[in-house]
């Protein structure tokens, strides 16, 4: 199975603790063993802290975003370094140098590529490039809510959600670097539009993405930990 993860900086790069880009290391080992693997990291908070302090000093929206990109790249290469021998050499720039780095059982590890596009918009136009088998979005949350489940406490999480309806409710999310939300409008279009099976879950703990990706996810079953956005409801 060819899979594309979209693994946020706030789970990878927390604290910047070593620890944890070794132990999301050996899980992506493992399943590159068994599936064909292309990471995108995403910035996190040191992302958003310099974003903010770019935005303190005037700097415009596009800055912004080129700053957020270096972050994400520098998270990519310490994955890339945890992994050592087991990643593809070099951190591709785009779309086209991810699918040439490609190689049996290597991972490959990439950043943010162009101004406009969060770790999940480019994770998302990155498995539809490849036609890929699973989009997979490994974040701090459980899933997608009706609304934001720490404003209203009615808030209703959904195991399975259309790509429409999912575009209804992060549309609502204002569009800037740094921003948070389960999913971006514009991977949520680009699921929409190419029909991609894709995977939202929390992955704070690199044992759960494992098992999940090897186990549950192959199946296309219901997860605790996660929503599956799909056509097929």
């Amino acid at each position: 199975m060819l899979i594309v993860l979209s693994l946020g900086g706030s789970i990878l790069a927390k604290n910047l603790d070593p620890n944890r880009f070794l132990k999301y290391a050996d899980v992506l080992r493992e399943l590159s063993k068994k599936h064909t693997l292309l990471v995108v990291a995403g910035g996190g908070e040191a992302a958003r802290n310099y974003i903010d302090t770019a935005r303190a000093v005037g700097a415009d929206e596009v800055t912004c975003d080129y700053i957020g990109i270096e972050i994400t790249r520098l998270n990519a290469r310490l994955l890339a370094a945890a992994l050592g021998p087991d990643a593809c050499p070099g951190i591709p720039t785009n779309y086209l140098e991810a699918a040439k780095a490609m190689r049996p059982g290597k991972v490959v590890v990439m950043g943010g590529v162009i101004p406009g596009q969060t770790t999940d918009a480019v994770a998302a136009i990155l498995a539809e490039f490849l036609r890929a088998d699973l989009l997979a979005i490994a974040t701090s949350i459980d899933g997608v809510y009706s609304a934001d489940p720490n404003c209203d406490p009615s808030a209703v999480k959904y195991d399975k959600i259309s790509p429409e309806k999912l575009i209804n409710i992060v549309m609502a999310i204002e569009m800037k670097a740094g921003s948070k939300s389960p999913v971006d409008p514009v991977a949520a279009k680009i699921i929409e539009r190419c029909k991609l099976d894709a995977l939202v879950m929390d992955a704070r703990d690199p044992a759960v993405l494992g098992e999940v990706l090897n186990g549950e996810a192959a199946k296309k079953s219901p997860i605790s930990c996660g929503t599956w956005i799909t056509t097929k409801i």
